[in-house]
């Protein structure tokens, strides 16, 4: 093939690829489908002919040294409909032109490490790899209703503005990674919504200046992967991993809501829900999410020994209303979160939650959340007894003015306590619970009082005692007498002018001792009241 000069066309070109170096220099699209839908489906296996063929090197000198435009006219490579034979290689090129290919079919990978392009739209694409790692974009890149086959690498990839991935069906590589874009960095948003994935998902250390959205995505784990793997992955808006809404007759992707939530409570009309559901191990540790993660009825369908792993994730917000995992474990153990946002049914039972060091500041129940039910949140995340996770909620609750229900978490994480003594600490506690409930009920300490108040003083009008002091005393008085026993620090004028002797000695010394530890749980307790108010 000889160089053509400015203007000119080379030799050698088929019919095909003519009409699309015309095109190119026009700006126009070249449309070789013939507008039959089934034919047209670059996923089905009818064979695209000659005549809807072009080289893949053609395409190559087109995008990297192709003519000039004609005058008045912008060069751009559009194709619709098109079969690329051959592999397209642009590896470390340096791509001027806009580039929009749909409805295409490649018949070998595409290779596009280190390139630069402004932007780049593969539209509804057949193609069998997709390798650009370290790819750079000064606008767009997208991938939207693409099947590829073995898999995309992006890592360390440079996106100028939105990366967007759409209802993309990506097969796995040979080493069981279906996207990988660890490192890859998206200066906008990254919509990844109603993907298909067979193959893991890796993000790891990859930063997103907008929000990341899975929305109604379904991701499948091959043997040996997670299905999505993003440790320290850094969001700077939202990461949403919802349900989103498709049209029954098309099945195409309607307009999903803010929050994965419809206005009116349901999807709109014509359309259905698809929620976001993931087979396979999760991992977000370390990440970094700026406004919220949103699991709004998320499915998580894990093994036995698989995780959704929430690590040392910091955020704002976590809306934690997925559906209830029944298998495998969710850990948050030392996240940082400011609102946790949840539903009772959500949580997983005893053994399926960790959350050890996990430190949130709000509760925001997302539908009925009594108490009981958080103290059994407490507990499937606590198989052997470790107090933090009870004087967390405690100080949550109360931070709240939900002074009533804080007392009752410290009193359960007591009896939890309880069960880790030895048999004489067991005892003790019991009595404990019994009398004063660990002093966070003081009523019950003030019904206590009442009763050996009463006792007391029916005992002591059954004694009369001799003066100490001779004559130099008061009336006696059973009644003040118990009670000036009973209530320390209060002199009621009874104590300290009677002589008692045998068993009444023991009977008073015993309501002395009763009397301060139950004053003193009394005090405790009013205490704690003022401070609330």
């Amino acid at each position: 093939m000889t160089e053509p000069q400015d203007g000119e066309i080379p030799d050698g070109l088929s019919a095909a690829e003519l009409g699309m170096w015309q095109s190119f220099r026009n700006g126009t699209t070249y449309d070789l489908r013939s507008h039959d839908p089934v034919r047209d489906d670059p996923f089905a296996p009818h064979l695209w002919g000659p005549e809807r063929s072009v080289g893949a090197r053609t395409v190559a000198r087109l995008l990297l040294d192709g003519p000039q435009a004609r005058p008045g006219r912008v060069a751009a490579l559009k194709l619709r409909g098109v079969r690329i034979t051959g592999k397209l290689d642009l590896a470390g090129g340096r791509v001027s032109p806009y580039v929009e290919l749909t409805g295409c079919r490649f018949e070998q990978e595409v290779v596009l490490p280190e390139c630069h392009f402004t932007t780049l739209r593969m539209v509804g694409c057949a193609v069998p790899r997709l390798d650009a790692a370290r790819l750079h974009t000064e606008g767009d890149l997208h991938l939207p209703r693409c099947r590829v086959e073995r898999g995309i690498r992006l890592t360390d990839a440079q996106i100028g503005t939105d990366l967007l991935i759409n209802q993309i069906a990506i097969g796995p590589d040979r080493r069981g990674r279906a996207f990988v874009g660890d490192g890859m960095s998206v200066a906008q948003d990254l919509q990844a919504e109603m993907i298909e994935t067979r193959g893991e998902l890796s993000l790891r250390g990859a930063k997103v200046g907008g929000s990341l959205s899975l929305r109604g995505s379904r991701l499948r784990a091959t043997d040996g992967r997670r299905a999505l793997n993003a440790p320290q992955l850094s969001v700077e808006r939202t990461l949403y991993m919802t349900e989103a809404w498709v049209s029954i007759d098309t099945g195409n992707q309607g307009t999903t809501p803010p929050f994965g939530i419809a206005r009116g409570g349901g999807p709109a009309r014509g359309t259905r829900a698809q929620v976001f559901e993931c087979r396979g191990a999760v991992r977000l540790d370390d990440g970094r999410f700026g406004d919220a993660v949103d699991l709004h009825k998320a499915r998580f369908v894990l093994a036995d020994r698989e995780e959704l792993s929430l690590r040392r994730i910091v955020t704002p917000e976590l809306r934690f209303n997925a559906e209830r995992p029944r298998e495998g474990r969710v850990v948050l153990n030392g996240a940082r979160v400011v609102t946790l946002i949840d539903v009772s049914t959500s949580w997983p039972g005893p053994g399926g939650l960790a959350m050890g060091g996990f430190v949130y500041e709000n509760l925001v129940p997302y539908g009925h959340f009594p108490l009981s039910r958080r103290l059994e949140w407490v507990l499937a995340a606590t198989p052997e007894y470790v107090p933090e996770p009870y004087e967390r909620l405690a100080a949550v609750l109360r931070s709240c003015g939900e002074d009533a229900d804080a007392r009752e978490v410290l009193l359960a994480k007591q009896r939890r306590r309880r069960e880790t003594l030895p048999p004489a600490g067991r005892i003790w506690g019991y009595l404990q619970d019994l009398t004063v409930a660990y002093g966070y009920r003081p009523g019950r300490a003030l019904v206590w009082m009442t009763v050996l108040w009463a006792a007391g003083a029916v005992a002591f009008s059954q004694y009369r005692p001799e003066s100490i002091k001779g004559g130099e005393h008061p009336q006696w008085n059973p009644a003040l007498y118990a009670l000036d026993l009973l209530v320390p620090v209060i002199d009621l004028g009874q104590d300290g002018y009677w002589l008692l002797e045998g068993g009444w000695q023991w009977a008073a010394a015993a309501l002395v001792l009763l009397g301060w530890i139950l004053a003193t749980t009394v005090a405790a307790g009013a205490s704690r009241l003022l401070r609330r108010g």
